[in-house]
């Protein structure tokens, strides 16, 4: 599964890369923005685990941030209409136009102390990486259990989604310990100020 992070650094585990993707941006929370420069783009790209550690990353530059920054949009468009009912046509084509693509090669190598490790064939392109994206985004919105699963989180402040594989299906916020607590935390206010 992969993990993102939030906006005061703390990791939650969105269940998906390309809702990663979408946790990246400002939004309306006025979180700041994740991809504002192509270093940033880099560290996502690697604790995404897009590419592994190790993988040069020189390439990487404003136009990545541009494009992965519009695929962002697009899959944020998706996933929002996938919950409220709505079609996003233009942003699906986009998406689908991303996936035809082909993702980076990998193979297995081994590692410093033996154990075969993920590496890249070789140095990624900015849309092979797109399309890895954007074909998580497909295979989400076109699995019926998965689909199932996508949520917004329920936090006041939030608006991160996330696929929802706990036991019940009743998981509300993407991280228990953020959003959660958080939550908590105003509930006992209310009841403490209710009291006094």
């Amino acid at each position: 599964m992969a993990a993102g992070t939030g906006t005061d650094g703390r990791r939650f585990d969105s269940g998906r890369v390309c809702l990663d993707l979408v946790a990246t941006g400002a939004g309306e929370s006025g979180a700041c923005e994740r991809l504002g420069s192509p270093e940033r783009l880099a560290e996502w790209l690697i604790t995404s685990r897009l590419v592994p550690h190790g993988t040069s990353l020189a390439a990487v530059d404003g136009t990545w941030v541009v494009r992965f920054r519009r695929l962002r949009t697009d899959v944020d468009r998706l996933m929002a209409a996938q919950l409220g009912g709505g079609r996003a046509e233009y942003a699906l084509e986009r998406v689908n136009a991303r996936a035809a693509c082909a993702p980076p090669g990998l193979r297995a190598v081994r590692g410093k102390d033996g154990p075969l490790v993920r590496a890249l064939s070789a140095a990624p392109a900015c849309g092979e990486l797109l399309a890895a994206v954007a074909r998580d985004a497909v295979d989400l919105l076109t699995d019926p259990e998965a689909r199932e699963g996508l949520r917004r989180c329920e936090g006041d402040a939030c608006r991160r989604l996330y696929l929802d594989t706990s036991r019940g299906r009743r998981r509300r916020w993407c991280s228990s310990e953020v959003c959660g607590n958080r939550e908590r935390v105003a509930r006992h206010r209310r009841r403490v100020k209710a009291v006094q």
